[in-house]
């Protein structure tokens, strides 16, 4: 089997960000880890959960760790991170609800003397550091697969999710690449799926009775996308194709099955992306900070011209 260059490139970025050297064994201890995600009935946010889990054991067999789900509600997220206050964690794991509204959580954790990370999404507050996916090279790579398939011509919906930096940057990359073709109409960008398979039906349903006439669709992340196909075959509508964001199983199956509208999703490894948080967040307890404050991983596009060269995310 030939395995492309950019393939080669993408894992090779992906074993420096796993292979990250000895654990350190002196200095401080990690004792205690709060991971607060946005929705743990996401398999993405699941593995993010799982991946600094695994790193925290793997610092300390006998840490403690928690996870705790959102379900994108930011004032629940608040007062998670202030029951992680109460419980004097050493570091919290944050994927934000939202980027803004979690400020002053952060600002809580921080005056406590509470180291925070950031993982797939950027949060306000002042963290410690951000580990995330090139969010807009994904937006640009799910973008170019549209424009280039529909040589740079066409109708396109772009739906969105919620107010996060990571669904952000995906739409600003997106667009990014679209406005270098005059003839690409974007007929709508501003629907909010919630990032969800539910969302993404119940948004879909409603644009398809709204135009008639849609070329492709750029989904804003895989469980969406699913819900979009899943409105689509419900209209009977099969003049449209769809690109999506995150390499998730369930996009896989779909990339695999000639029914589905899915043709290419831009792969992410919530696993080795959350695992390198935590190792960046044990450094900087123990004074040791990264070169840079916010690390951005690469991503790749799998087509089902490639799925054969794509391993999944890590924990797969």
């Amino acid at each position: 089997m030939k395995v492309s260059t950019t393939t080669k490139a993408f894992v090779r970025a992906l074993v420096v960000l796993c292979c990250v050297g000895p654990i350190l064994t002196e200095g401080k201890d990690l004792h205690t880890v709060g991971i607060a995600v946005a929705n743990l009935g996401n398999p993405f946010f699941t593995e993010i959960a799982h991946g600094a889990e695994s790193k925290a054991k793997e610092i300390n067999p006998n840490v403690k760790t928690t996870a705790l789900s959102s379900d994108y509600d930011v004032n629940r997220q608040a007062n998670q991170i202030d029951d992680f206050i109460a419980s004097k964690v050493d570091l919290i794991i944050l994927n934000a609800a939202d980027s803004k509204g979690i400020g002053a959580a952060v600002r809580r954790a921080k005056a406590a003397g509470i180291t925070v990370v950031a993982v797939d999404v950027a949060a306000e507050g002042g963290v410690d550091a951000t580990v995330s996916s090139d969010n807009k090279q994904a937006g640009e790579k799910a973008a170019q697969y549209i424009a280039d398939r529909l040589k740079g011509k066409g109708q396109v919906i772009i739906v969105n999710g919620p107010p996060v930096s990571a669904i952000q940057d995906r739409v600003f990359g997106a667009n990014d690449v679209f406005k270098k073709y005059p003839e690409i109409r974007i007929l709508s960008q501003d629907q909010n799926s919630g990032s969800s398979r539910e969302g993404g039906l119940r948004v879909m349903t409603d644009l398809l009775t709204a135009y008639p006439k849609v070329d492709a669709v750029f989904a804003t992340c895989d469980p969406t996308a699913i819900g979009c196909d899943l409105a689509a075959k419900q209209a009977q509508r099969k003049d449209f194709f769809m690109t999506s964001v995150d390499g998730a199983p369930e996009a896989t199956v779909a990339l695999k099955d000639p029914t589905s509208l899915l043709t290419a999703t831009a792969a992410q490894d919530p696993f080795a992306m959350a695992a390198k948080a935590v190792e960046v967040g044990y450094g900087i307890i123990n004074d040791k900070k990264p070169s840079t404050s916010t690390v951005l991983i690469p991503v790749q596009l799998v087509t089902r011209d490639n799925l054969d060269e794509y391993k999944g995310w890590t924990s797969n």
